[in-house]
């Protein structure tokens, strides 16, 4: 039987209801659309400029100095890990040099008892948050999976795998909003993790559920060795919010100002239940990859040059002295304070760990499974036997 005008025209309606997208309370007053550049206070000299926009009010001189001195210890302590990894200390180092602002900027806008889901490359985010620089360099040791208690400390282990990270943050932020806390998880990704499929089911799920999640991509423009315009046709990483309904919006990382200005009001945003937000930092990896790769392969000194004139650490200090806000003898004693950390991690990492091999099985798991328990035996009996056939004695 062919169907009626009326009862065509109710499906037809039905669909259009259903069609429809919600309407969208206004973000940022932008609606989902991010600002047609970078949000920035500061130019590459240091010198104040007007705001893109008029979404975000500048940080405090007050917090922008504090930004300014977990920056310099950041940086000495960056470059403390990289020595140990050469002096055989460390297995390997991603160098986050020149992402200073990023990390530091973002971390400090979030609460102590807020998730963070960092990925390997931000030891310097953890030590800034609070966290013990020995307890973090311990994955890169090779000791443990994590140096450190992720539930104490609300910081998950350091990320190898790209964007997993995402997805736990999306579910434990949702996690958290089920049971009527406050509490709202940041995620770090790098560029070329917005190309997996984590990536996208995190946002996905994120808006969906309204998850208090903020989710930040430092783009410093290289996949290892793959440059960002090899790895995306998007305009930019921020835009990729806008098809999930994620509120987004782009920055200039290598500008504290900026950064803790929109990731502030990101966590607010997310705080109020108003649901997830995606900033992408625009920023730069000094270093290569990592300390065993080998950057002239893939890009030229020019680039790196042209870059560390953008470095936030000099722009931050040139504004802050600007302002009257730091001298010679503040910046003298911020240095010295980060020399005297230096030299107390280089002596506790001379420490040899005592470590136990079957401690690798432990942490896996809340309960440890069958199998599980069957390896970690396997173990104990192959390191039994072994000193048996040298020493011809039990273990």
């Amino acid at each position: 039987m062919a169907p009626t005008r009326k009862a065509a025209n109710a499906r037809a309606a039905k669909a259009a209801a259903q069609a429809a997208p919600e309407e969208v309370e206004a973000p940022f007053q932008k609606g989902l659309i991010p600002a047609p550049v970078p949000v920035r206070f500061l130019d590459e000299h240091g010198q104040r400029v007007d705001p893109v926009t008029e979404d975000y009010e500048p940080p405090s001189d007050e917090e922008v100095l504090e930004c300014y001195r977990r920056m310099v210890l950041g940086r000495r302590f960056d470059v403390q890990a990289s020595a140990l990894t050469r002096q055989g200390r460390l297995a390997v180092y991603p160098s986050s040099r020149g992402q200073e602002a990023c990390q530091v900027g973002s971390v400090m806008k979030i609460r102590q008892d807020d998730w963070f889901f960092p990925t390997y490359r931000d030891s310097v985010a953890l030590v800034s948050r609070g966290i013990d620089p020995v307890q973090v360099l311990t994955l890169l040791r090779g000791d443990a999976h994590c140096g450190y208690d992720a539930a104490a400390t609300f910081t998950a282990a350091q990320c190898t795998p790209l964007a997993t990270q995402l997805l736990h943050a999306a579910g434990v932020a949702y996690g958290e909003k089920r049971q009527g806390r406050d509490r709202v998880a940041l995620a770090f990704i790098g560029d070329g993790a917005t190309s997996e499929g984590d990536f996208h089911e995190a946002l996905n799920f994120a808006a969906v559920f309204k998850a208090p999640v903020v989710f930040v991509v430092q783009n410093n423009g290289w996949a290892i060795s793959v440059p960002l315009e090899k790895q995306t046709a998007a305009p930019s990483l921020a835009y990729k919010g806008i098809g999930y309904g994620v509120v987004c919006e782009q920055v200039d990382g290598n500008d504290a100002l900026a950064v803790l200005a929109v990731v502030g009001k990101a966590v607010d945003w997310a705080r109020a239940g108003k649901g997830p937000v995606l900033v992408e930092l625009h920023t730069y990896r000094m270093e290569a990859h990592t300390n065993a790769d080998d950057q002239t392969r893939y890009r030229t000194s020019d680039q790196v040059d042209a870059w560390l004139k953008k470095d936030p650490l000099a722009r931050l200090e040139t504004y802050l002295r600007s302002v009257g806000k730091l001298d010679d003898e503040l910046a003298a004693s911020y240095a010295q304070q980060a020399e005297d950390e230096a030299a107390q991690l280089r002596d506790r990492m001379n420490e040899d760990p005592q470590v136990g091999p079957a401690s690798m099985f432990e942490h896996v798991y809340d309960s440890p499974t069958a199998q599980l328990q069957e390896q970690q035996q396997m173990v104990l009996d192959e390191i039994e036997a072994e000193h048996e056939a040298l020493t011809g004695e039990d273990a």
